[in-house]
């Protein structure tokens, strides 16, 4: 069932924005809240130059995406605009994610994204446009407080819920933004669509990278980059020259194959040094970290952050979209906060978001997060963790 947008006034008198990206979720999400009686835009955002990649599969908000969304639109009998946020998108995203690269980090582009384009360009058109919401078809919640406000909360489906790609959103932001989807899972949005006639009702789904043609992201890093290109060496925890690479845009931490060197056992990317054009490899337990230092917090939970973690804060958090959150200590104040692991993560890589969740209630919230600014294994002693609660395993 469709959850309720908790909007005052009768649907019918009520102007919804949907972000439609001409996949299976933002087009149900509009059917959804069109058969619910709302007035209900659909927008669809060019966000690239989207010729080369017009019917790759995986592609978003490209040209096969966009004559999707319109043909939906036209199927549900809504008004369906198309803008080209092409240059927002360059700057905001790919300019970024480039740059991320070049400096030895692993972008998650889709978060900026959503912070950048979706969340604050788009949720300003929605506004302009005399909606009462913007509503998308992401897989997560939103929960209306006791006090008033609102939180943002894990899907349903935990093998569906996108809440790592939506820790940058603000309380602001959450009082506009709805989530139909939240509750469903991808097989019930599916049988929607079917069950509304839709033709992108069995269409993929989109990948992460939507910007990529070709599906080498080093096409374009070498092109806007392209130090980020240049030769160095590959060497071991000790400083010993082991081989060399054609580029640290090749590599990310915890990376084990497309080394090209020779080692008696297995060997893992540890570190990336993008000053020294260095790619530091060792064995699997030199992964393990304890402590990740953020930049760029976010802070969606009760209260002021620094209040909150004074003396240290006790949630779970995840450090890749891929990973199970897990028992960690959040400290810190006035804009330098540290995240302590309980018992360690491999592969922990700057530039990931480390997301914050509570897990005390019956569905994950979600509290906030960083971005990875760097990670050490120096263990410290913090207590048991809570038992994490089924709602929030990765």
């Amino acid at each position: 069932m469709l959850n309720s947008l908790d909007l005052e006034g009768r649907p019918q008198d009520t102007r919804v924005v949907v972000a439609m990206s001409g996949g299976v979720d933002s087009s149900t999400t509009a059917a959804l809240l069109k058969a619910e009686g709302y007035d209900v835009v659909g927008i669809t955002l060019q966000l690239y130059d989207h010729g080369a990649a017009t019917h790759r599969k995986g592609a978003c908000c490209a040209g096969q995406d966009i004559h999707d969304a319109r043909d939906v639109a036209e199927r549900i009998g809504i008004p369906h605009y198309v803008l080209d946020y092409e240059d927002r998108f360059r700057e905001s995203v790919i300019d970024n994610f480039a740059a991320s690269y070049a400096s030895g980090e692993t972008p998650v582009p889709c978060i900026e994204c959503n912070r950048a384009i979706k969340f604050r360009d788009l949720l300003k058109t929605a506004r302009e446009l005399g909606a009462a919401a913007l509503a998308t078809g992401h897989y997560v919640a939103s929960r209306r407080l006791a006090d008033g406000s609102r939180a943002l909360v894990c899907a349903a489906d935990a093998d569906r819920d996108q809440s790592y790609f939506l820790f940058a959103t603000t309380r602001e932001q959450l009082e506009y933004l709805r989530f139909p989807l939240g509750d469903m899972t991808k097989q019930q949005t599916r049988e929607l669509a079917r069950r509304f006639g839709l033709s992108v009702a069995d269409k993929h789904d989109s990948q992460d990278i939507c910007f990529v043609p070709t599906g080498r992201y080093t096409d374009i890093i070498s092109r806007l980059r392209p130090n980020a290109m240049e030769p160095g060496d590959i060497v071991d925890v000790d400083g010993r020259v082991l081989g060399r690479h054609q580029g640290i845009a090749h590599f990310t931490v915890g990376q084990r194959k497309g080394l090209g060197i020779a080692a008696g056992s297995p060997l893992y990317v540890v570190r990336l040094d993008a000053a020294s054009r260095r790619v530091v490899v060792g064995p699997r337990e030199a992964l393990r970290m304890d402590r990740i230092q953020l930049r760029d917090v976010n802070w969606i939970g009760d209260g002021d952050l620094d209040a909150a973690v004074a003396g240290g804060l006790e949630i779970y958090v995840r450090v890749r979209s891929t990973r199970a959150p897990q028992p960690a200590w959040l400290r810190g104040s006035s804009g330098h906060y540290e995240v302590e692991l309980v018992v360690g993560e491999e592969g922990v890589s700057p530039g990931q978001a480390c997301v914050f969740y509570d897990a005390a209630a019956g569905q994950a919230r979600v509290l906030g997060g960083g971005f990875i600014q760097s990670a050490a294994a120096k263990r410290v002693a913090t207590g048991a963790a809570r038992p994490l609660v089924e709602a929030i395993r990765g």
